[in-house]
């Protein structure tokens, strides 16, 4: 057998050789007959080497079939072939799919088309459409095809292979756009006053235990650390709830590690905590605090509980606190997310969470090339849920709403 060139091709350089290959073809094939043209193609095939069969079959539109028999004529040099001394006439062999079956392509537009993905007379409406039930669904409509043609034809009609993309983020709330000015022109003024600005959000809870976590580690080969089938929670263990909160001025973070409920109580005391042991020391001077967050959670501008525990935060440490909300939708853009729990996420991936313990390790231990600190705590406080606020706890609270959107941005004083 010939030994194959092994050619290694630059994506960009696979039209150029494609249309090289058609060039020449069509300057030959005049003089070619049916068995000719066979071996050439299939020289081009053998001479090109490793992906040749694929570029020569994309640029002349030959079957692999015809391909890989001209190679074996070639290489093997069929007795039978060589002295039959039949060869086809010029149009001859198997009709065009499209002479076969005219109305293929109407039928296979019927099927796929996403304008019919309501339609409960699509056959494929609710179910994967893959080649081989498109395949069985146009065999039941009296067509008869193989997948490959139906690939084939799908590609020639502008179909590929989609996932689903996440673009509708629902209903847009109004003023979003200005709400975003707002938040970042109060945190400038903030930090050019060197008060501090603190984005905060509750990270999703994680099981404890030997359960299975996203993303891949180095690992010696064919040894994958095994973690349980089954994701049920461990009574024993539970779930851990990381509060997290970052200060955007001095790209450092503190994150509470729970045992218990994501509470409004939960929330402030990790602002208590952080500003106790981090804060206080960051900012000896401050008068005034600016917390970032989202309008969901236990952070909720709804919340009556939220902002009576920041009346009790303000009184005790002499603050003067505002808030500002992202709107309904845009939690992604809270500094907090790309800047401290994407980088959380990366440092943890592949491990499982086997312990409260070794969870706060991984994230105290969580850095990024840019200088971040983080420093974590356990926090095994059990908290209540669902307390009620009344209306003359609320109207004790020393709130005043913004001008602006005041549902969103509010200050608490002493």
């Amino acid at each position: 057998m010939n030994q194959k060139k092994i050619f290694t091709f630059v994506p960009k350089k696979i039209m150029q050789i494609e249309e090289e290959i058609k060039a020449s073809y069509e300057r030959i094939v005049p003089f070619l007959d049916e068995r000719t043209k066979r071996l050439y193609i299939a020289n081009e095939a053998l001479r090109i080497g490793r992906g040749g069969k694929m570029l020569v079959s994309k640029a002349l539109g030959v079957g692999r079939v015809r391909i890989n028999e001209g190679i074996k004529e070639l290489e093997y040099k069929s007795e039978h072939v060589a002295s039959s001394g039949k060869i086809r006439r010029s149009g001859g062999g198997r009709r065009p799919i499209s002479e076969s079956y005219p109305d293929l392509r109407t039928k296979l537009e019927e099927i796929v088309s996403p304008h019919t993905r309501g339609d409960p007379e699509n056959p494929l409406c609710w179910c994967s459409k893959s080649l081989r039930k498109i395949q069985q669904s146009l065999k039941d409509n009296h067509i008869t095809v193989s997948h490959v043609t139906i690939e084939k034809m799908l590609q020639t009609m502008g179909y590929s292979l989609q996932s689903n993309r996440k673009t509708d983020e629902g209903s847009s709330e109004e003023d979003r756009d200005m709400q975003f000015c707002n938040i970042n022109q109060k945190s400038k003024e903030f930090m050019e006053n060197n008060q501090p600005v603190i984005s905060v959000d509750c990270k999703k809870k994680e099981l404890i235990g030997n359960y299975k976590n996203s993303g891949k580690e180095w690992e010696k080969s064919k040894s994958p650390q095994e973690v349980k089938v089954y994701d049920f929670i461990d009574p024993q263990l539970g779930k851990a709830s990381p509060y997290g909160i970052y200060d955007i001025a001095h790209n450092q973070g503190w994150v509470n590690v729970g045992i218990s409920s994501d509470t409004a109580q939960f929330a402030v005391n990790t602002i208590r905590t952080w500003w106790q042991q981090m804060g206080k020391e960051t900012y000896p001077k401050a008068s005034k605090l600016l917390i970032t967050a989202d309008s969901g959670g236990s952070n909720s501008a709804a919340s009556k509980l939220w902002k009576k525990e920041l009346q009790i935060f303000a009184s005790e440490t002499g603050l003067e606190i505002h808030v500002c909300h992202f709107p309904p939708g845009t939690s992604k853009w809270n500094k907090i997310e790309h800047r401290l729990f994407s980088y959380i996420s990366k440092n943890w991936r592949g491990k499982p969470l086997i312990s409260l313990e070794l969870i706060i390790q991984l994230i105290a231990n969580t850095t990024t090339e840019k200088g971040l600190i983080v420093r974590a705590i356990k926090d095994e406080t059990i908290y209540q849920k669902g307390i009620n606020v009344t209306n003359e706890e609320m109207e004790a609270i020393n709130l005043k709403r913004d001008d602006f959107r005041g549902k969103w941005n509010y200050n608490i004083s002493p």
